[in-house]
C-alpha cells in the first residue's frame, strides 16, 4: 500500500504524537486516560492486568526479586499479556497505552476497600520495581527527569573529598568502586528508608545516594503517590457507581477469578459418594475439609457453608441425584427429618444444578470471591480458614492435619502478609510433598483437579461407583473419627445470579 506525501505527513504526526503521548515504558500514572474505549476492551485490559498482578504476586513469595528466575518468569508474562517489557522498544505503543488504561481501570476496582487498596499497592510496586530496574542508567536518567525527580548529581571534587566518608557509610563501596560510582545530593525526607537502614552518608540535611540505589527514592516517591490516588479515587467512588454500565464490571474485577470455571459438564459422575471422606483428606483445600468435617460432625451446615461446599462438590462431578442423596442423608442423621428436608433443602439443591427458577447453571466459588464475599459468623464453617480464622486456631487446626512446624510458620508469615491463596498453595506442597506446584492457586477445584493429577500420576480420577450407585454411609468418618482433634471476571455468574439461589438457602 502506497501513501501520498500528504498521507505520509499524516502518518509521521501521528506516530509522533503516539510518542509524546507514552515517551516511555514507564510511568507513574498520574494523568488518567481521556480516549474512549468500548466495554470489551474495558474489561479485556483490567482481566489481563489482574492476571499480571496475580503472577507478580505468586513469584514475589516463591522467588528472590532480583533473581534470574523471577526476572525470566515476569517477562515471560510481560511477552504474553502484551504489556511493555522492553524499555527502548519504540513500536509498542498498544502495550504501553494498555499498561496506562488497565492500570486506571483496576484502581476504581481496587479502591473500594482498605484491604484491596493495600493488595493493589503491594502488586503495582513490585511491577515498577522490576521494570524500573531493568532500565538502563541512560533510560533511568531520562524517566527520572520525565517524573520530575531529577537530583542534583555531585561533582567530582566534592565526591574526591567525601570519598572516605561515602566509603564507610555506604555498603559494599571501596573506595576505587566510590571513584567509579555517581552520587546524588538527595533531600533527606527522600531518602529516609536508605538512612534508617544505615545505607547512606548524610549531611547538612543531605543524603548521598548512589545511582544503583536510587530506585529506593523511585519507588518511595511512587508509593506515596499512588497511596493518595487511591484515597481520591476512593471517594469519588459514588459518581462511578452511579453508572450502571461500569459498577458490575469493578464488583466483579476486585472479586474476579479468571481461570476455568470447573462447571460440572467437564466433570459429571467422576466421583462417587464413598470416595468422599478419603477425597477430603487428600485432595479437599482447607475451606472445604472444614466445611465436610462440619457437615460429618454436626449433621447440617447453615446457607453459607452449604452454597460454598455444595458448589463445590457440584464441580468436582456429584451429579444432582448424588447431590440429593449425599445432602439428605447428612442432615436427617441430625434434626432434620426426611420430609422436613424434602420441603426446606431439595428445591435450593436442584435450583443449585440449574433444575428450578431461572435455571442457571451456578459455578463454584472461586478463592477471591470466598475471600472477599460472605465473611462467615459465629457458628458458620464457610469462608477462607485463611482469611477468616484467628491465627492460633489455624495453628492447632494445621497441628491436627499433621504439618510439621516449620510448614506451620511458613504459612503463617504468609497469612501475616495477607497472602491467603499463596497460604493455601504452600498447604498444598505441604500436604502433597511437593517443592513447587508450578502453577498459580486460584480456585477450590483447581486444588482438587491438580492434587487429584498429582496422586494419579496426572490422570483424572475414575469412576467408582457400587452396583446400585447407592451411597452407603459409613458409621465412623475418617476425618471426625481418626483425627486427633476437631478476574472467570465475566464467566463466573455474577453476582446477581445468585440472588434467586441465596433465597431459597436462608432457611437454617
Amino acid at each position: 500500500m502506497e501513501f501520498s506525501s500528504r498521507a505520509r505527513q499524516r502518518y509521521a504526526r501521528l506516530a509522533g504524537d503516539r510518542r509524546e503521548q507514552y515517551p516511555h515504558s514507564l510511568q507513574f500514572y498520574l494523568e488518567p486516560p481521556t480516549e474512549s474505549i468500548s466495554l470489551v476492551e474495558f474489561e479485556s485490559f483490567a482481566i489481563d492486568r489482574l492476571r499480571l498482578l496475580k503472577v507478580v504476586e505468586n513469584l514475589g513469595v516463591s522467588y528472590v526479586r532480583s533473581s534470574d528466575a523471577y526476572k525470566t518468569k515476569l517477562e515471560a508474562e510481560l511477552r504474553k499479556l502484551k504489556f511493555p517489557y522492553r524499555a527502548l522498544a519504540e513500536d509498542d505503543y498498544e502495550a504501553r497505552r494498555k499498561d496506562h488504561i488497565s492500570h486506571f481501570i483496576l484502581r476504581l476496582a481496587y479502591c473500594q476497600s482498605e484491604d484491596l487498596r493495600r493488595w493493589f499497592l503491594q502488586q503495582e510496586m513490585d511491577l515498577f520495581r522490576y521494570r524500573f530496574n531493568e532500565l538502563t542508567e541512560n533510560l533511568m536518567q531520562k524517566f527520572l527527569e520525565h517524573v520530575n525527580l531529577s537530583f542534583e548529581a555531585i561533582g567530582e571534587d566534592l565526591k574526591n573529598q567525601l570519598a572516605s566518608e561515602l566509603s564507610a557509610s555506604t555498603p559494599g563501596f571501596t573506595l576505587p568502586k566510590v571513584k567509579e560510582q555517581m552520587f546524588y545530593k538527595v533531600g533527606l525526607a527522600d531518602a529516609v528508608d536508605l538512612f534508617r537502614a544505615r545505607r547512606v552518608f548524610i549531611k547538612d540535611g543531605f543524603a548521598f545516594v548512589p545511582f544503583k540505589e536510587i530506585d529506593v527514592i523511585v519507588l518511595n516517591n511512587y508509593r506515596t503517590k499512588l497511596s493518595k490516588a487511591l484515597a481520591l479515587t476512593a471517594r469519588s467512588l459514588p459518581s462511578v457507581q452511579s453508572d450502571e454500565r461500569l459498577q458490575p464490571l469493578l464488583n466483579h474485577l476486585s472479586h474476579s477469578y479468571v481461570g476455568p470455571d470447573y462447571s460440572i459438564q467437564k466433570n459429571t459422575g467422576k466421583i462417587s459418594l464413598e470416595q468422599i471422606d478419603t477425597l477430603s483428606v487428600k485432595s479437599f483445600p482447607l475451606c472445604m475439609r472444614q466445611l465436610h468435617r462440619a457437615l460429618r460432625e454436626n449433621h447440617h451446615l447453615r446457607h453459607g457453608g452449604r452454597m460454598q461446599y455444595g458448589l463445590f462438590l457440584k464441580g468436582i462431578g456429584l451429579t444432582l441425584e448424588q447431590a440429593l442423596e449425599f445432602w439428605k442423608k447428612e442432615f436427617i442423621r441430625g434434626k432434620v427429618d426426611a420430609d422436613k428436608f424434602d420441603k426446606g433443602y431439595a428445591y435450593s439443591i436442584r435450583h443449585n444444578y440449574g433444575k428450578e427458577g431461572k435455571r442457571t447453571d451456578y459455578t463454584p466459588y472461586s478463592c477471591m470471591k470466598i475471600i472477599m464475599s460472605n465473611p462467615p459468623s459465629q457458628g458458620d464453617y464457610h469462608g477462607c480458614p485463611f482469611r477468616h480464622s484467628d491465627p492460633e486456631l489455624l495453628k492447632q487446626k494445621l497441628q491436627s492435619y499433621k504439618i510439621p512446624p516449620s510448614g506451620i510458620a511458613q504459612v503463617l508469615e504468609l497469612v501475616k502478609g495477607m497472602h491467603y491463596q499463596l497460604a493455601c498453595q504452600k498447604y498444598f506442597e505441604l500436604t502433597h510433598d511437593v517443592d513447587d506446584i508450578g502453577f498459580s492457586l486460584n480456585h477450590p477445584n483447581q486444588y482438587f483437579t491438580e492434587s487429584q493429577k498429582l496422586l494419579n500420576g496426572g490422570r483424572e480420577p475414575k469412576k467408582e461407583f457400587n452396583n446400585s450407585g447407592n451411597f452407603q454411609q459409613k458409621n465412623n468418618s475418617q476425618e471426625s473419627i481418626n483425627s486427633s482433634s476437631t478476574l472467570t471476571s465475566s464467566n463466573d455468574k455474577a453476582d446477581t445470579e445468585l440472588e434467586g439461589l441465596e433465597a431459597y438457602f436462608t432457611e437454617d
